[in-house]
């Protein structure tokens, strides 16, 4: 297995990667799962300002993670939300430590400050998966949302990834970041 950054050619493995979460789930809060041009969209998006990556075994996609915006105001620059997905069949075989420990190395140098992850409550196994990379829970909130014929709370989880220095260091968009080091990808 190893991890590297998304290529728009993933698309169709990601989007095929997320549909059961999306279809059977209440995991995300979306109702119809995007199909690869929603994915190719979504991809070029997130790479402007933030790393997405894919682990891949045996030139097959078996998951991903990304980064993003946690909120849009100037302000929130050093804070970014994190989210995961791996493929069902390949869970529980250390795919999303990598991809986390991977991206947490890309997000530190760009400077960010906090990870948030926004997870469906009760989801116990994503809970444990963000408690042992140092996440703690700190916002839990009631009937957030609607799907599958019911009502579902959601958590914030929060991790500080590096020190808040006053001023802070300038955050550094990823593309940025993988110029400064010479790499299309870090």
């Amino acid at each position: 297995m190893f991890i590297r950054q998304v290529i728009s050619q993933d698309a169709e493995a990601l989007a095929a990667i997320y549909a059961p979460y999306v279809e059977n789930t209440a995991i995300t809060f979306e109702y119809e799962a995007p199909d690869a041009e929603d994915f190719r969209n979504r991809i070029h998006h997130t790479l402007q300002k933030y790393p997405y990556l894919v682990a891949e075994a045996d030139g097959e996609v078996c998951g991903y993670c990304y980064a993003s915006a946690f909120k849009v105001r100037a302000a929130y620059g050093w804070s970014v939300e994190t989210s995961i997905y791996i493929k069902e069949s390949c869970r529980s075989q250390g795919i999303g430590r990598a991809l986390y420990q991977e991206l947490e190395k890309q997000l530190r140098l760009q400077n960010v400050c906090n990870l948030c992850a926004c997870i469906t409550y009760p989801n116990p196994a994503s809970i444990a998966f963000h408690e042992a990379f140092g996440y703690r829970t700190i916002a839990h909130f009631h009937n957030s949302g609607y799907k599958l014929d019911k009502w579902h709370d959601m958590i914030w989880m929060e991790k500080v990834l590096t020190p808040h220095q006053i001023p802070p260091l300038p955050f550094i968009p990823y593309p940025q970041v993988c110029a400064q080091h010479g790499k299309e990808y870090i």
